[in-house]
């Protein structure tokens, strides 16, 4: 039996007056990678963002109903402790320009303040990379900047900086939508052996990277959750029109 990490219940998210995300329930289990998918504007980056309350840096957002992790109401804790137990990464690769290397992976901590000892910092920093499997790429250019590095490397490297902070979740936001295809590929690799680990939560709009690295997908429509089920089940017998109409190209 999976057990739940994430328990979503009866969730709104609001920009202003406009609903954004109406009415969502969902559990999410553990050491599981969920697919969230959906035509453009229905809600998924909106319903990710909410998860690690990274939706609450624009301004006139609010929400209603439930989130907990662990049981714990993720709207009754201090938003840097969400985003330390649920990390993110986003659609473009973003390393700190100004940083190498080794200062992007361990930025997490500078901007908290938390001060942590040179060998435990190299040891963060190696175990890190190797986790996003990058280290053999880069550990002989670590104090390089970061952009110089290809654009699936810079985005390992933003995985290995959410990472390093050990979060329970990691949210992927179209990570791959930016990279070629080996690119792509690598990272789709990658999802498979962080999944150990931690649970992963990717928002696609690609139905066959949806079908490649997922447990379970959701299918997201006007900001409504129509339809959560076994990645397999999802695409091979929907239970809902509107999901058969957006699997066979009906609308996109």
């Amino acid at each position: 039996m999976e057990s739940t990490i994430l328990k979503v219940i009866d969730f709104d998210a609001y920009f202003g007056e406009k609903q954004a995300v109406r009415n969502v329930s969902i559990e999410i289990p553990k050491n599981n990678v969920v697919a969230v998918m959906g035509p453009s504007g229905c809600g998924k980056t909106t319903f990710l963002r909410c998860i690690n309350r990274m939706h609450e840096l624009i301004e006139g957002t609010s929400v209603k109903g439930k989130m907990l992790l662990n049981n714990e109401d993720i709207y009754e804790m201090h938003p840097i402790f969400v985003r330390h137990k649920i990390g993110m990464v986003f659609q473009r690769p973003n390393p700190f320009p100004n940083l190498s290397i080794y200062d992007n992976v361990i930025a997490g901590y500078k901007l908290n303040g938390m001060k942590i000892a040179k060998p435990d910092k190299d040891l963060i920093v190696e175990q890190s990379l190797q986790k996003a499997a990058l280290w053999t790429e880069v550990k002989d250019s670590l104090h390089k900047k970061g952009t110089f590095l290809s654009g699936g490397q810079q985005q390992r490297l933003c995985i290995a900086r959410a990472i390093a902070m050990e979060p329970e979740v990691l949210l992927l936001d179209e990570p791959t939508s930016a990279l070629d295809p080996i690119s792509t590929s690598s990272i789709e690799g990658l999802l498979h052996d962080l999944k150990k680990n931690y649970t992963i939560i990717i928002v696609t709009h690609n139905m066959q990277q949806a079908a490649r690295v997922s447990d379970k997908t959701a299918f997201f429509y006007v900001g409504e959750l129509i339809e959560y089920d076994v990645t397999k089940n999802m695409f091979t017998n929907p239970l809902d029109t509107r999901t058969q109409n957006y699997i066979t190209g009906r609308f996109s």
